[in-house]
């Protein structure tokens, strides 16, 4: 019987997951893939995002997939094999709150998968604040230790410091993502057996999420996001303006927004939860 590869995507909040895998999903790479998108909240904004780039996705319901979906993760893993257009290669995108060696775990109790390895995304601008952060640091570390290749992102060439880093956080084979085919990266990966690894405990995180058709001033978002409570890690959606959409990003202290075209506010956001609430979230988001 052959079996179909399955690589993980790893990474923590707002390390690129999602930009690889858009690129991914555009380049002639003459594979028929299967994307599995799992975000943490009650919206799934990666599934809107990679729906515009025209992929048949297949986005799992809201939580951490390691914790709580794993039920969920084989079922689209059995219709994803089961289909008529069964896939040469399925890509998991985990959450940034996931551990990926659960959910590889889980790919291998299943005979017709084979294991593809682990890819983790690290934020080559935030890596630095994120290991000294004592509340991240063990998620962050333990993704990347997870990882058979470690894909540095936001950095065409990293400083040596993130090289000499990541080797100390026991990084398999770093390397700076750049322009280079996406599928290399991802396909040409020699993993560890999975044994070698290990799962890592999962820290609480306070979720948020709102749905809005009423628009906001568009003058007032950029005040608004500059107090916004620090214990928010990662915000992002869809910000409905009296000037127009945009699509925003909050990663730690960095903050982008672009225009786009959405007809309704859709965020979600999330911190550690022995840092900020969901309440006080609201409170601010509302006030």
């Amino acid at each position: 019987m052959i079996r179909t590869p399955v690589t993980i995507v790893s990474g923590y909040l707002g390390a690129g997951k999602t930009t690889l895998i858009n690129r991914l999903l555009q380049e002639d790479h003459g594979l028929r893939l299967a994307v599995l998108v799992n975000d943490f909240g009650k919206i799934n904004i990666d599934d809107v995002l990679l729906m515009d780039r025209g992929a048949e996705t297949v986005a799992l319901s809201n939580g951490c997939v390691c914790c709580s979906l794993g039920d969920d993760l084989a079922l689209a893993l059995h219709q994803t094999l089961s289909s008529d257009t069964a896939p040469d290669h399925i890509v998991i995108e985990a959450s940034g709150l996931s551990d990926p060696v659960a959910i590889a775990n889980t790919v291998m109790n299943d005979a017709r998968l084979s294991y593809g390895g682990i890819v983790t995304v690290a934020d080559g601008e935030n890596l630095s604040s994120l290991t000294e952060d004592d509340l991240l640091r063990d998620q962050v570390v333990q993704q990347i230790r997870g990882a058979d290749t470690v894909l540095i992102s936001k950095c065409a060439r990293p400083a040596d410091g993130v090289m000499q880093q990541l080797a100390e956080l026991g990084a398999r084979t770093p390397v700076v993502l750049g322009e280079a085919p996406v599928a290399d990266l991802l396909f040409d990966v020699l993993p560890l057996p999975l044994g070698a690894k290990t799962k890592a405990a999962h820290r609480a995180y306070a979720t948020w999420h709102h749905n809005s058709t009423t628009a906001i001033d568009r003058r007032a978002l950029g005040d608004k996001l500059a107090e916004r409570p620090e214990g928010i890690y990662r915000m992002k959606g869809f910000v409905l303006t009296n000037g127009g959409a945009y699509e925003l990003h909050v990663v730690g202290r960095q903050v982008s927004a672009k225009r786009c075209e959405a007809k309704e506010t859709a965020l979600v956001a999330l911190g550690p939860a022995d840092r900020v609430t969901r309440d006080e979230i609201e409170a601010w988001w509302t006030s």
